[in-house]
């Protein structure tokens, strides 16, 4: 029943140490400003946490910092922004597909929400349709997200289009909310109508953007094996594949690519991070929501 996010909770529990679990716990707490006046009980310090919160007397009864947790007024919003074109049914740079990393990173934000009493919604889709899953906050409903994303992540899928969730977001939904953008490689560069997007969901949202790498096809790894371009299906001829002029060209351009993608977030105000694997999920995770957190202090 709960399959998919069952795989994300281990992923979590094996790639990720307890103290770094908790570091990311902490860093997704720290996102949202302001709490009830109603306390409820203490706990222990975990860094990114707010130092305006430690209770210094219990403090020092105990040696150790303590931090005071409050009875929550309301929820917080997490909407998951998901590019599920053909595209992500494509492998990632570390060979991985795409899907999975997506999937990974849309659930870990997922259960970190829910555990912490948010709601979670999910917006996905390709160049033929958007689908919406409202906001929600418990386990199952969480599962039926990631199944979303699972299933209309394909070979017959439209092709991507993120300028269309991008828009469906910013005509939909005025109550400020975080946005979790997952995003093929590449989506804003040169792209003017995301930017123009990304640039107004900005001014009324948080914005969170996660871009997974696309695998190198003129890799040594993939010289004998059948490949094929998931954007019309063609195959990729093995002479392509083997030529050294054309991997340092296409090594090149990704990188020219990237660096110009993050340039643009950077200068825009939005922290990004670009994730080639699903073991750097995680800690890619922690990266993107600590360096979110320091840019606003």
């Amino acid at each position: 029943m709960d399959e998919l996010l069952h795989r994300v909770r281990t992923r979590l529990a094996i790639r990720a140490h307890r103290r770094v679990r908790g570091l990311l716990d902490g860093e997704y707490v720290s996102l949202f400003h302001g709490k009830s006046l109603d306390f409820d009980d203490l706990r222990a310090y975990i860094p990114g946490d707010d130092v305006k919160d430690i209770d210094w007397k219990a403090t020092a009864r105990v040696g150790s910092p303590l931090i005071k947790r409050y009875i929550a007024t309301k929820k917080h919003a997490v909407l998951l922004v998901v590019d599920t074109g053909r595209d992500f049914a494509a492998l990632s740079e570390g060979g991985t597909p795409k899907r999975d990393i997506a999937i990974l990173a849309a659930g870990v934000i997922g259960y970190l929400a829910v555990r912490h009493g948010d709601h979670v919604g999910l917006v996905a889709g390709d160049a033929d349709g958007t689908e919406y899953v409202p906001l929600r906050g418990t386990e199952s409903h969480l599962e039926r997200l990631l199944r979303v994303i699972h299933q209309r992540t394909s070979m017959s899928a439209g092709p991507s289009r993120l300028a269309a969730q991008l828009d469906y977001v910013r005509r939909t939904f005025r109550r400020r909310m975080l946005l979790i953008v997952v995003a093929d490689d590449g989506a804003l560069a040169g792209q003017v109508e995301e930017l123009q997007l990304v640039r107004r969901l900005h001014a009324q949202h948080e914005i969170l953007w996660i871009t997974i790498g696309d695998v190198d096809p003129t890799l040594g790894d993939y010289a004998d094996k059948d490949m094929i371009d998931v954007a019309d299906g063609r195959d990729l001829p093995p002479f392509f594949r083997r030529d050294s002029a054309l991997r340092a060209e296409f090594e090149a351009a990704v990188a020219t690519r990237t660096a110009a993608s993050a340039d643009l977030l950077d200068r825009i105000g939005i922290s990004s991070h670009r994730m080639t694997s699903e073991e750097d999920v995680v800690p890619g995770l922690f990266r993107l929501l600590e360096g979110h957190n320091h840019a606003r202090r």
